[in-house]
């Protein structure tokens, strides 16, 4: 640690789970507003079925990840946009 910056470091370091919550909470939020006007206006033209696939089955690996390594805001965040990213899907199935 030569640098001198051993304690701008550990303040970092104090606030990396924060960072990381944040950016689970922002990024699993960020799919509520599609999925609710999803089921509100059953319009789903614009969305792309293989794009969710995809995304889901990204989405099942960080959960299986975060479940190996008991990380709560991993998984929590994981398991809530499988259920956005699920509906979303169910929503494009069956209205096309």
């Amino acid at each position: 640690v030569g640098l001198g910056c051993g304690a701008a470091m550990t303040g970092f370091s104090a606030a990396v789970p924060w960072i990381g919550m944040a950016a689970a909470v922002l990024t699993t939020i960020c799919w509520l507003p599609q999925a609710v006007r999803l089921i509100r206006h059953k319009d789903t033209r614009a969305i792309s079925l293989w794009t969710n696939l995809t995304f889901i089955a990204g989405l099942i690996c960080w959960l299986t990840y975060g479940i190996a390594l008991a990380d709560w805001p991993l998984i929590g965040a994981n398991a809530v946009s499988i259920v956005f990213t699920s509906i979303i899907i169910a929503m494009k199935l069956r209205y096309g």
